[in-house]
């Protein structure tokens, strides 16, 4: 039953964070490119993107002394401190578009890194999750959503929560992006079961780093 849901989850992530084709228009706008034909702009202007107002978190997060083992992206300067004691990891099997999938120890909690070179705004990113997740869950809803400073770094926080085949899962994770790239570092288990996991996903997420 535990690898049925791993695989359900994994399955939907595929469609929230693949990743786009990134092509330009006739009038030289930016725009990512959907496997189901849809598209995005990149960067909309001020007058076209939606207005959303998203607070910050006034409290500082940082990754937690435990963290002692280092994941470095191959794709653009970031890093992910790890517990090795309490999670395993390995470079993305389940998912091709993952560069890094983490699993808490003999439990039902998952983690996953999806990497790209191109830089893409914050509130591109949630859109993109919200629109890609939809796909394959057409419930999906963002249920909690702030900005973040983390390890120095301005993150934004999603928590999303939809439904496929039946099983309620909560998605929740950290967006980042600079001029090297874009990361999406992920945690995602059931509904049910995220409050009783929060505190280790945090504590997975808090190692989010900029490598200099």
């Amino acid at each position: 039953m535990k690898a049925t849901i791993f695989l359900v989850f994994a399955f939907f992530i595929t469609f929230l964070c693949s990743a786009q084709i990134s092509a330009i228009t006739e009038t030289g706008d930016e725009v990512l490119l959907n496997d189901d034909g849809t598209w995005s702009y990149v960067n909309k202007s001020a007058d076209d993107a939606e207005v959303v107002e998203i607070k910050t978190n006034p409290q500082p997060f940082e990754k937690n002394e435990s963290a002692t083992f280092s994941l470095k992206s191959k794709k653009h300067n970031m890093g992910f401190w790890v517990d090795p004691k309490k999670w395993t990891f390995e470079k993305g099997v389940s998912n091709p578009d993952a560069e890094y999938e983490f699993t808490l120890k003999g439990e039902d909690l998952y983690g996953m890194v999806i990497s790209e070179k191109m830089e893409i705004p914050l509130t591109t990113l949630r859109e993109l999750a919200l629109e890609n997740g939809k796909i394959a869950a057409p419930d999906l809803k963002i249920v909690k959503e702030e900005y973040r400073i983390v390890n120095g770094l301005n993150v934004l926080l999603l928590q999303l929560d939809g439904t496929m085949q039946g099983i309620k899962f909560s998605y929740y994770g950290y967006y980042y992006s600079n001029p090297s790239g874009t990361v999406q570092f992920i945690t995602y288990t059931s509904q049910s079961l995220l409050d009783h996991y929060k505190k280790d996903a945090e504590s997975l997420l808090n190692g989010l780093v900029e490598i200099k």
